[in-house]
């Protein structure tokens, strides 16, 4: 069985937007990809958090920075085949003071995956999905 990984904010979560209440898992868009994939022997593991970020700390709200979470997350449910990232909403808040602004968006998310790239190769997750994520145009500034 492939295993696929959505890792995300509160709209992996769920989140009904003005409660705290989530939607039912076949209202979820998590929930409507594993009813479409079932057929195909795959399991979709949900990992959403309302407020979850890319690289930033809520200092309101801990352990929402998702490059310290990534690496745990892997490990907990090896071996993922796939990673579904729906993250860099929570990243726009005025409060986390970022000056890359919207343009940089991709190369910050590129940044987030490249920090755990030896981590997966060597333990964890499907050898040809992270090589396909850093196989993009983009390279790290110190590589």
């Amino acid at each position: 069985m492939r295993e696929i990984l959505c890792f995300g904010d509160s709209n992996t979560y769920g989140l009904i937007p003005g409660t705290k209440e989530r939607y039912k898992e076949n209202i979820r868009w998590t929930g409507i990809l594993q009813q479409k994939l079932k057929e195909q022997d795959c399991r979709i593991v949900e990992e959403g958090l309302c407020g979850r970020t890319t690289v930033f700390e809520d200092e309101l709200r801990k352990n929402r920075k998702g490059s310290d979470l990534l690496p745990v997350l892997l490990e907990s449910h090896a071996p993922i085949d796939q990673v579904v990232l729906m993250l860099g909403t929570n990243d726009c808040k005025s409060y986390y003071h970022d000056s890359s602004g919207r343009s940089d968006r991709r190369e910050s998310i590129l940044r987030f995956f490249w920090s755990h790239r030896s981590f997966s190769e060597k333990k964890y997750g499907n050898r040809n999905m992270i090589r396909s994520l850093m196989n993009s145009q983009w390279r790290h500034p110190d590589s």
